[in-house]
């Protein structure tokens, strides 16, 4: 049963969006215009990541989860600054941030419609955190943070940061460790100067551009690890990717919605679009990603909640992220395919949805090097434990043993050492396919429809298929840098 908050939700939402105002008119404008932000947030919808303490709702992730579903169906920007908000300010602040300043950025995001976000990235040093060039050093009133940073979502608007950093120590060198601080632009001397705003190509509603920063901060704003930076910075990255599911859902929801909505009602000749069987394959695949974000929404709510630390949960947070967000970008195309040249337009849905879920491929992590790394760990694991056949492996692993043995005849060859990154990719694609289907079956044993669960199980094993084929495939191409020379067509029929 859907909480009654979250349906309530639900419906206000498609009211602003489909009748008070036009979302396809609202998601090509930049930015979301102040008095649907306002209509929007009055909802409270943020209070679902704020502890009850502070007058939230207990930051259940089955909730949060919910309320980026919610905004997906209607919106996929709209969520995305949901997730950003929840996943990257207001759960690391509710596990991390000294005590002392929680009651203030609580209340001020119930009552006043804050916002947050997160810095990491910068200019020179995009998925190789480690490596930043932002420093803070101590002074006699707390910090002095310096540096740049860009593609922050919600450049310009986010009323609070957290934003990641080196020590610089006395030398001039700076810390291997990852410290994190809050950042309040009310107050003075914290003010952070956006140089540029981007041109992003979806996700209209969301600012991002070129940060400067040069602001100075309490010592009570710097955050509290467990233990490293590091692994606190694993813990909330992992999280967040764990959330994305909750995006995932909705969006696969309507687009798979409208896709239905779209073949029931186009006559081809003496038939409906759906009775082809092409079109039922297009369609079934829809429904296996629906099938398939469901559950992995089920196993997010049961893990990665903030009394869990996930620093080192990377193997899961990656295949979620990776998975969902291809599933994604598949539905938007099917959509866009099924709706032929209507589809082909910034206002209709599936159009626009190409562009908005595209760079979920791409943020925390770019989902082929996630794909590699998942591989990588994979590998590891095999050698310590002396094995080389991969379906003996993921029949014994915890994460994959469910869904072993649907895969057994496709999965029984031996992995290579030392393989290439490019296969290392497509091994990566199928074992965090398996994992997604042990999720599968795991949601089945709670009572999930059979014929939706068989649908998924076996689009994945055909895809299994085909990603195993391409390992045993021989393929070392490289880029030919000078291939201009002797290579025009033009010449090739001059005797024409």
């Amino acid at each position: 049963m859907i909480p009654e908050y979250i349906h309530d939700f639900e419906l206000r939402l498609k009211y602003i969006f489909r009748e008070k105002y036009n979302i396809d008119q609202i998601s090509l404008e930049r930015g979301l215009p102040k008095n649907v932000l306002e209509e929007i947030m009055a909802e409270r919808p943020l209070a679902a990541a704020i502890p009850e303490i502070y007058g939230g709702r207990g930051c259940q992730v089955r909730e949060c989860l919910g309320i980026l579903a919610a905004a997906s169906y209607e919106s996929l920007p709209l969520s995305l600054t949901f997730g950003i908000n929840i996943a990257l300010f207001l759960e690391p602040v509710a596990k991390y941030a000294d005590p002392s300043l929680r009651p203030e950025i609580f209340k001020r995001f119930l009552e006043q419609q804050n916002m947050g976000g997160l810095m990491i990235t910068e200019p020179d040093f995009g998925s190789d955190a480690l490596n930043m060039k932002t420093t803070n050093k101590t002074s006699t009133d707390g910090y002095h943070i310096k540096g740049t940073k860009h593609w922050q979502g919600l450049t310009g608007m986010a009323d609070y940061w957290l934003i990641a950093s080196r020590n610089q120590k006395d030398n001039g060198d700076l810390s291997r460790d990852i410290d994190f601080f809050l950042c309040d632009r009310t107050k003075a001397g914290q003010q952070i100067v956006v140089e540029q705003y981007y041109d992003n190509p979806g996700l209209y509603m969301i600012p991002y551009g070129l940060n400067q920063l040069d602001i100075h901060v309490p010592s009570n704003y710097k955050l509290q690890p467990e233990t490293t930076g590091i692994k606190m910075m694993l813990d909330i990255l992992h999280r967040s990717r764990m959330q994305f599911p909750g995006m995932g859902m909705g969006f696969i929801k309507r687009m798979l919605d409208e896709a239905l909505a779209h073949c029931q009602q186009r006559n081809i000749g003496n038939s409906k679009l759906i009775a082809l069987d092409n079109i039922q394959f297009q369609l079934s695949r829809m429904q296996a990603a629906y099938t398939i974000c469901s559950a992995m929404c089920v196993r997010s709510s049961q893990i990665s909640g903030i009394n869990h630390n996930l620093a080192a949960e990377g193997m899961e947070a990656n295949a979620m992220k990776t998975v969902v967000t291809d599933l994604m970008q598949e539905c938007a195309h099917l959509l866009v395919q099924l709706s032929g040249a209507n589809g082909y337009r910034t206002s209709h849905i599936g159009g626009r949805g190409i562009m908005d879920s595209r760079p979920f491929q791409i943020f925390e992590g770019s989902n082929e090097m996630l794909y590699a790394q998942i591989a990588e760990t994979t590998g590891k694991m095999m050698k310590k434990h002396k094995l080389r056949n991969l379906i003996e492996f993921l029949e014994d692993f915890p994460l994959t043993q469910r869904a072993g043995e649907h895969f057994r005849k496709t999965l029984s060859f031996e992995i290579e050492e030392n393989l290439p990154q490019r296969k290392l990719v497509d091994l990566g694609k199928i074992i965090a396919r398996i994992i997604c289907i042990s999720y599968v079956l795991e949601m089945q044993d709670k009572g999930f429809r059979e014929d939706l669960i068989k649908n998924a199980i076996t689009t994945v094993q055909q895809e299994v298929s085909a990603l195993v084929t391409l390992q045993g495939f021989n393929n070392s191409n490289q880029v030919i840098e000078d291939y201009q020379s002797n290579s025009s067509w033009l010449e090739m029929t001059k005797s024409f």
